[in-house]
Order: C-alpha cells, then structure tokens, then sequence
C-alpha cells in the first residue's frame, strides 16, 4: 500500500486529496497544515511521496522542499509541488527545484492518484 504525505494550508483541499487517495487507490494517507508540520510528519512517517501546496502562510512549498533536501532523514522522499501557479516563469522556478513533478490546482480528485503515479513511474495496481 502507498503511503503518501498531503501539505497544505486549507483543510478542504488536504481533506478532498486525502478522501479521492484512500477511495481511488487505497493509499494511506498523512496530512499537515504547514511546511514545518509536514517536516516532522514525513521524518515520522516516511512516506512514499508528498504532495505539498506551493502558497502556504509562513514557509511556503518551495521553501519547505530546500528544507526537506537538507535533511537526510526526509531528503530521499519524492516531492510533487500542487499549484494554482501556471506562469511559466513559475514553472521553470519550481521545475529548476528538483521536484518530482508539478500539479495544478483545480485538480481532479478521481485523476489525482493517477497523475501521482504516472509523475513518479509508479505501476498502478
């Protein structure tokens, strides 16, 4: 079973990614509210994947993703950056990261667990 972190700021995103993730996939799922909670759920957890939010009060995603890269316990965990964000001047900033992947907000909740799987070459059960 899939195991993977939601870091985002609004309950009903974390809530509406976390239900289409454990109905669709039946991955087991973590949540934060913030960049410095999802730290410490990932280094507890250790999760297959995090999907984080990029506009996050405080620490933003990208910040967060620097400060998961210098800590060996969490560095090896894929990151896919979720944004409402399409510039592509954003783009090219977050891609030049060395995130796994960049989704879109709105997302497809009954998409979601296919589009992480597909961004990380993860075979779909």
């Amino acid at each position: 079973m899939r195991r993977i972190l939601i870091i985002d700021d609004e309950d009903d995103i974390r809530e509406v990614a976390a239900l289409a993730l454990e109905a669709t996939a039946g991955w087991q799922v973590f949540t934060a509210g913030s960049g410095v909670e999802g730290i410490a759920v990932a280094t507890a957890e250790q999760p297959d994947a995090i999907l984080m939010d990029v506009m996050m009060p405080g620490v933003d995603g990208p910040t967060t993703f620097r400060n998961m890269q210098q800590n060996p316990l969490v560095a090896h965990i894929p990151v896919l950056l979720l944004t409402a964000k399409v510039q592509g001047v954003d783009q090219r900033r977050f891609a030049s990261l060395g995130l796994a992947a960049i989704l879109f907000k709105p997302f497809d909740p009954l998409t979601l667990a296919h589009q992480i799987s597909e961004a990380l070459g993860w075979k779909e059960d």
